[in-house]
């Protein structure tokens, strides 16, 4: 069990352990002072072989050290990257993301009552428009069809008939004997039965439709859906399930939105060359393309929800690789200019003020310059006020610059030259150890006399 003592003098033995390790971290990490007595400040001397470390005392601020001065002190100036202005073609380009939607997309349903007799298409299959789909029962309508023919025949009887039978009473009238009235009479009933006999013609038309109609055809090419009624089921004219469903797959189109800023430039394009509209519809990771189109139509309002407004692409889709309510990346070329002003998207900046770039002048001082941009593409922008073209400006190191600085420029001859770095006994106070020609730059330098190098 520990003494009262031993408890009373614990934090004190804490204590003193935590300002040995401290005392012993400062006696290891700072510099040799009889070093640092013996080397004079960076500026203050020349390299070993030239008169010595006090040699440089001779010399003014910064001998011995490239830029000199307050530079020599604290380091070069801060080396940045440049670009200059360039004039290139522009290819405006809007990105989205669009609907795969069928240009016709058709429920098959059956035109006249009846029991459904036949299937003739395969599920998925593609079909030519007028291709026979399914079968009604035909029999109750070939009776109507030979009803309606009979009637037909009947009634062309009696106008015949009754044709005849005026024939004769106009040449009796010519002798004067029969009476105007017998005539007339006739003449009505002439007409009567003409008209029944086109009545009757158009009963028989609409039986021969409605034999027909029991073969169920197809209305327009495309593609077949799952079949939703099977044979042998009663089907009507008016019945809400389909046997089937037809998409046109070939052509097709996708539909997408844009926000209603990029209206303008759309419309306009679209007005002047409606070919140049070039769609691409891509992948999910938008690295490969799916398939080519152009824009056919814009729609005729702007969505007042999401401030967008609605394009239609057709794409001829030979082989299929659009399918209907699939999800694309849509990728639309809007419109081109021959000579704009390009600058790499790094170069900008923004504040409270708007956008700015720096820029660089033969002197290598910076100076913020306001830009008004354009659209982007890729990593370049483009600038429509601001630069010139052939003008110099920052594109990198661009977060610590400020105006008026004079910087140095990768790249250039006389900025690629090595550059002093900091020996390895930097001192707490800013104090250097001269790096001798040929010495290493690391570790501690051999003590030199005052009157070495005489």
């Amino acid at each position: 069990m520990p003494s009262p003592i031993l408890k009373t003098l614990r934090p004190w033995l804490i204590l003193l352990l935590i300002l040995g390790a401290v005392g012993y971290s400062l006696w290891k990490f700072l510099p040799d002072s009889s070093s640092q007595g013996r080397q004079g400040p960076p500026g203050m001397a020349g390299p070993p072989g030239a008169g010595g470390p006090g040699a440089g005392r001779g010399g003014g601020p910064g001998a011995g050290f490239p830029g000199g001065g307050r530079r020599g002190m604290f380091g070069d100036s801060m080396l940045v990257s440049v670009d200059t202005v360039k004039k290139a073609p522009l290819s405006v380009q809007l990105e989205a993301v669009g609907t795969v939607t069928s240009l016709n997309t058709v429920n098959v349903n059956a035109r006249v009552d009846g029991q459904l007799s036949k299937i003739l298409f395969v599920e998925g299959q593609e079909v030519k428009q007028g291709d026979v789909l399914a079968e009604i029962d035909p029999r109750p309508y070939l009776a109507a069809l030979k009803q309606a023919e009979g009637i037909v025949s009947q009634y062309t009887a009696q106008l015949r008939n009754a044709e005849i039978d005026l024939a004769r009473y106009q040449e009796l009238r010519e002798e004067d004997s029969i009476a105007i009235q017998t005539i007339d009479t006739q003449n009505a009933l002439v007409r009567q039965y003409r008209g029944n006999l086109e009545n009757a013609e158009g009963q028989l038309e609409a039986a021969r439709l409605n034999l027909d109609f029991t073969k169920v055809r197809a209305p327009i090419s495309g593609r077949i859906g799952l079949r939703q009624i099977d044979v042998g089921n009663q089907v009507t004219a008016n019945a809400t399930t389909p046997i089937t469903v037809l998409t046109q797959t070939r052509p097709i189109s996708v539909v997408f939105s844009l926000p209603e800023q990029q209206l303008n430039t759309v419309r306009q394009q679209f007005k002047r060359n409606p070919d140049k509209l070039i769609v691409d519809a891509l992948d999910r990771q938008r690295a490969s393309r799916i398939a080519r189109g152009k824009v056919i139509s814009l729609d005729n309002q702007i969505d007042t929800t999401t401030g967008t407004f609605k394009l239609r692409a057709s794409f001829a889709n030979a082989d299929d690789s659009l399918y209907p309510n699939q999800f694309v990346n849509v990728r639309l070329n809007a419109s081109e200019v021959e000579n704009a002003l390009m600058i790499p998207s790094g170069a900008l900046q923004r504040d409270d003020e708007g956008t700015y770039v720096y820029g660089i002048d033969a002197e290598k001082k910076v100076s913020k310059l306001r830009v008004v941009v354009g659209v982007s593409q890729a990593e370049q922008v483009e600038v429509r006020q601001g630069l010139v073209e052939g003008q110099r400006i920052v594109t990198e190191g661009v977060d610590r610059l400020a105006e008026g600085m004079t910087v140095r420029v990768a790249g250039d001859p006389e900025d690629s030259r090595p550059r002093r770095t900091p020996g390895a006994g930097e001192g707490r106070h800013g104090q250097w150890r001269q790096q001798g020609e040929g010495q290493p730059a690391t570790g501690k330098q051999p003590a030199q006399g005052r009157g070495q190098g005489s």
